[in-house]
């Protein structure tokens, strides 16, 4: 039988999670230390620190902002415009942009800001995500990889030494301490927690044809020059108490759009917008762990007091792990097409990555299915 956290839904299964004497998970115990924040002193070093590296003459950006055009960037680029900054908002181009991932890049446009989009090589792109998928199951690796290498090349390249990230995922999601704790993006914690999955950029070389100059963009920069830029990378969520759903509503009033319902396999209809793919994304871990989307924004209400534990766990019955036929509308044959891939071949790799220790077989060791075509999991009554 697979262990939960007896506060929230995340299993044992979960990376880097761990589980105190009460059984609560170190997701749920970092959360609970927030109160013990000062978030009025936190806020006062957050202050001192954009003043350090404010632009005095106006000559080049206070700080360059990470952004999908999602409801967080939104609240990234709102905060800094508040407190007097002037960003320059970096996106580095994702798989499959949906509609409304392009609307509201253009409203954070809006908003008052220079933007940088950089659209990165579409045919090397989508043999990536073949490749990623097929070899580690996880078909938005280059996005995000180039989610924290892009905003790095154009803070060396324009001498902006401070970037303004978002959340600490560690924190948020729960992980070892050290990384849970920190309040600066460094490479290491690029290396260990920034969606690498043991597969560095230079074991792509020579893969279907990929060559180094192929990767100059999913590269992180050289010491050297992160040091002669002396650039730094600051979790914002650190300094500000994170709230996904205060942001998106922050987001809305500035013109920010959400779905009209549940995004596909999600309990929220205002984030991960953007990608085609991220259904695939999401499905994938579920296969491997037993837990998806629909789990995570559960947990996060659960937190903050929104959801009971029961009626959070009913939803997740509903929306968790259904096999990603469609994503933002997109049927799933149309979304593998772009990389070249079958439905077949497509459900073959999923077979491949599912953790049998908690999807159901049957005697001869063949997946057990649901009607979609989603395995069957063999504790489904999570206590």
């Amino acid at each position: 039988m697979i262990r939960y956290c007896t506060h929230c839904l995340f299993p044992e299964t979960k990376p880097d999670l761990e589980f105190d004497e009460a059984g609560v998970c170190s997701a749920c115990n970092y959360f609970a230390r927030r109160k013990e924040v000062d978030w009025d002193v936190r806020k006062k070093e957050l202050m001192a620190l954009l003043d350090k590296y404010r632009n005095r003459d106006g000559s080049n950006y206070d700080c360059i902002v990470p952004s999908s055009g999602g409801k967080d960037s939104h609240f990234q680029v709102i905060k800094m415009l508040e407190l007097g900054m002037n960003p320059l908002v970096v996106t580095g181009s994702t798989c499959s942009l949906s509609d409304i991932g392009r609307r509201n890049i253009e409203n954070l446009k809006r908003l008052g800001v220079d933007y940088l989009e950089v659209t990165l090589n579409k045919v090397v792109r989508h043999k990536l995500n073949r490749f990623t998928l097929v070899n580690i199951g996880d078909i938005s690796w280059p996005e995000h990889v180039t989610i924290f290498t892009v905003p790095v090349h154009i803070a060396v390249k324009f001498n902006v030494p401070l970037i303004i990230w978002g959340e600490n995922s560690q924190n948020e999601y729960g992980g070892p301490a050290a990384a849970a704790d920190n309040n600066v993006l460094s490479r290491r914690w690029l290396e260990e927690f920034g969606g690498l999955l043991g597969l560095r950029v230079t074991d792509l070389i020579g893969q279907e044809g990929i060559t180094a100059k192929d990767l100059i963009l999913y590269t992180y920069p050289q010491d050297e020059e992160l040091q002669r830029a002396k650039v730094t990378g600051l979790f914002l969520g650190y300094y500000l108490p994170w709230d996904g759903m205060q942001n998106a509503m922050i987001a809305q009033s500035n013109g920010f759009e959400c779905l009209p319902g549940f995004a596909e396999g999600s309990l929220a209809n205002y984030e991960n917008l953007d990608n085609h793919q991220t259904g695939i994304h999401d499905y994938f871990k579920y296969l491997k762990y037993g837990f998806g989307r629909a789990t995570d924004i559960a947990n996060l209400f659960i937190r903050r007091g929104r959801l009971s534990r029961s009626d959070a766990l009913a939803m997740v019955k509903v929306h968790d792990g259904a096999f990603p036929w469609t994503y933002l509308g997109k049927p799933l044959k149309a979304i593998l097409g772009e990389i070249g891939m079958s439905v077949e071949a497509f459900e073959a790799v999923c077979d491949r990555y599912t953790n049998k220790k908690i999807f159901r077989t049957d005697a001869k060791g063949r997946l057990v299915k649901h009607p979609d075509g989603s395995p069957w999991k063999l504790n489904d009554d999570n206590p």
